[in-house]
């Protein structure tokens, strides 16, 4: 069972919400828009509950701890970047540099993807227990099944310092707003990135 998967830890009263898949759902929408709002530090479990409109028992009867709340949310926020190894199938090995460069700006240019990318983000950097959960996702869900479809010396490091370069552009273009590079065309960005990412995953020692 992952950590992300609901913990049946003291069921609560019917009195206290109706026990349904509906109503998880609702649980952890309001904590996606809680953390996006509040960032980690400042979200509760109580604050989520308020938010969802039961009580706080029933978010703990689902999710745990704060800790799992965060987690199966930033799974949720993350879930169109979760395809990113799938990139690497859809085509030979050496236009793969271009394929993830451009799913990655694809995911980023959405404001409906971008926007709670955003919130996950920030809340890593400012804190160190979602920074730990957000490197498990990474690791887990993103970058091993990357490195896992690379036929190459050294494929996990690889696959880090491709993601490395995507992720460090995406910090200053949509989180620190850097000109001219926040206001510069994504097609530019493709065009000079992808050969460095494609050189990361495939070129020679």
């Amino acid at each position: 069972m992952t950590s992300a998967t609901p913990r049946r830890r003291g069921r609560p009263s019917r009195t206290e919400s109706a026990d349904t898949p509906a109503t998880r759902d609702r649980i952890l929408a309001a904590a996606r828009e809680e953390f996006s709002e509040r960032g980690y530090d400042k979200t509760s479990v109580r604050g989520i509950a308020k938010a969802a409109g039961v009580d706080s028992a029933l978010v703990h009867h689902y999710f745990g701890t704060k800790d799992q709340v965060f987690e199966a949310a930033i799974t949720l926020s993350f879930a169109p970047a979760m395809e990113a190894p799938r990139t690497v199938e859809e085509g030979p090995l050496d236009g793969v540099g271009e394929r993830l460069t451009r799913f990655f700006f694809g995911v980023w240019e959405n404001p409906a993807t971008r926007t709670p990318l955003l919130a996950v983000v920030r809340s890593a950097v400012n804190n160190e227990t979602a920074a730990a959960v957000f490197r498990r996702i990474i690791a887990t869900q993103v970058l091993r099944r990357i490195a896992g479809r690379l036929d190459v010396p050294d494929a996990e490091l690889r696959a880090e310092l491709a993601a490395a370069q995507l992720v460090g552009i995406a910090m200053l273009r949509y989180v620190i707003k850097v000109e001219p590079l926040a206001s510069a065309d994504p097609e530019q960005i493709i065009r000079r990135v992808a050969p460095v990412v494609q050189a990361h995953l495939t070129a020679p020692r």
